[in-house]
């Protein structure tokens, strides 16, 4: 049995960037599947591993570790093919520019303006934001689309810690577009084919990628 432990719930973006991570780079884990509705990630076990009551969490013998893309680091120093962040300066700086531009630049309007009131039923009283705010979140799909058409990832030639990390967030807005809830809010994102080709492309590829059916959330099949 493996000496890497994996807490992580169904659903949580970041978790998913981690299984992704393990499965691509064929590191084994066990799997620790918390249930949020049980609050299994507010027991007093749990708080020992994380205080902040967050997954994802990696416990590798003593060593245990919070922050996705710190775990995500963690297990690329400790397994380095592939190599997630790059093997030159410039690649690795690249990689790096296109996690944070998405962190500072798309996910606080992606997660907290768009895809939290459409799950949490605030589509009426938050319907001119929730639109407002997906505006700015096709401004850096059109960008991505751009890159995308002239490579096959986020970040370069193949896939990198970026591709990992924005995935999961972007699988989760088309969810949400899915949602009855959301079916009046012109939220302009499927069929995705259509209004997002390259990105549709890529998403494909990801979908492709070793071990990618292990990582799907179990709630949403």
């Amino acid at each position: 049995m493996s000496d890497l432990e994996v807490f992580w719930g169904s659903g949580s973006q970041p978790a998913w960037a981690v299984l992704l991570t393990l499965e691509l780079k064929q590191i084994p884990y066990v799997s620790r599947l918390l249930s949020f509705s049980a609050g299994e990630h507010k027991t007093p076990e749990f708080l020992k591993l994380n205080p902040r009551h967050q997954v994802p969490v990696i416990r590798d013998r003593d060593f245990v570790l919070n922050e996705s893309l710190a775990i995500i680091a963690y297990l690329d120093k400790k397994s380095p093919e592939p190599a997630l962040f790059g093997r030159s300066a410039e690649q690795t700086g690249n990689i790096w520019r296109t996690i944070l531009e998405f962190q500072n630049h798309v996910l606080p309007s992606l997660r907290e303006q768009v895809v939290r009131p459409i799950y949490n039923g605030k589509v009426e009283e938050k319907r001119q934001s929730i639109e407002e705010h997906m505006l700015q979140v096709h401004k850096e799909l059109a960008l991505y689309e751009a890159t995308l058409s002239r490579q096959p990832w986020l970040a370069g030639s193949s896939v990198s810690a970026a591709d990992l990390v924005i995935f999961p967030f972007c699988m989760s807005v088309m969810r949400a577009a899915t949602r009855p809830a959301a079916e009046t809010l012109k939220l302009g994102m499927l069929p995705l084919d259509k209004t997002y080709p390259q990105i549709a492309a890529w998403v494909t590829r990801v979908e492709a990628l070793p071990g990618y059916d292990k990582t799907y959330p179990p709630h949403w099949r």
